[in-house]
């Protein structure tokens, strides 16, 4: 049997419990070491084969998978995150269906949340943005023409993008170019998560400056969207009071019924 198991982000205690309980049964571990925490294979026991993807084939990977199977092993291929964005496990997958080997996946926590919780970030934040688009920069790997930076930018909503932190130059061109302002809050999170992370403020226009200043040309999410800039504002006069850039979720509103509660009398929202 074989186990395709979300990594999770950076962190090692941000695996799942049931893939963190797959390594440590498995017999054989493939992990794509270019990206994973090593940390997460001391959950690996005593006797464990171990292989670095990074430095194999996609052949060379269903080998070692075939070989464990006929000699009734079982076998976890670990990948970053959570394997159905950007892993590359669909081409895997079919190999494995191809030879009859049965297999199952894990979930893990992507880039796109583990940024989020370093920055205490809700990407949809009524009346700001109700829609997060994952998406990547056309480099080496094309993407489809509808799926361009520019046309997704032209929808103004929360925006996650992987694989695109060495050509920030362009990427803020086209995204400028789609329709976000160039004053559009933006973040740069490097290996969110990890111990080294690295976070960084800035605009749409300024992704490339802050990007240059810090080095970093890799292993990073850019997120882009007026959720990066919302909070409460603390009035100017002497009241103290403070005003949301957003609206409040209806989920809580005294004045709005759900199946577990009723509307409470003169509730307001505001």
């Amino acid at each position: 049997m074989v186990y395709f198991v979300g990594a999770g982000c950076g962190a090692e205690d941000l695996i799942t419990l049931r893939g963190m309980r797959f390594l440590e049964k498995a017999d054989v571990i493939i992990y794509a070491g270019s990206l994973v925490n090593p940390m997460l294979l001391d959950y690996a026991h005593t006797g464990c084969e171990i292989h670095n993807s990074a430095e194999m084939t996609l052949e060379e990977v269903i080998e070692v998978i075939k070989r464990a199977e006929k000699a009734g092993k079982m076998t976890v291929r670990l990948h970053t995150g959570d394997q159905s964005l950007y892993g590359a496990v669909r081409e895997q997958m079919d190999e494995l269906d191809r030879l009859g080997i049965s297999y199952e996946s894990v979930p893990g926590v992507s880039a796109c949340f583990g940024a989020a919780a370093s920055l205490n970030l809700e990407y949809t934040l009524p009346g700001i943005s109700q829609s997060l688009i994952i998406t990547r920069m056309e480099g080496k790997t094309k993407v489809p023409e509808k799926e361009s930076i520019q046309s997704f930018a032209a929808h103004g909503a929360t925006m996650a993008i992987y694989l695109s932190s060495g050509m920030t130059e362009e990427l803020s061109r086209r995204l400028i170019e789609g329709g976000y302002e160039p004053e559009t809050p933006a973040a740069i999170i490097y290996k969110a998560t990890w111990p080294d992370e690295e976070k960084y403020f800035c605009t749409v226009a300024t992704l490339h400056k802050t990007a240059t200043e810090h080095k970093i040309t890799k292993t990073a999410l850019i997120l882009v969207g007026k959720v990066l800039a919302q909070g409460a504002v603390k009035s100017t006069d002497d009241s103290g009071s403070c005003t949301l850039n957003y609206e409040k979720s209806r989920l809580y509103a005294p004045d709005f019924e759900t199946e577990f509660r009723k509307i409470r009398e003169g509730g307001s929202n505001k």
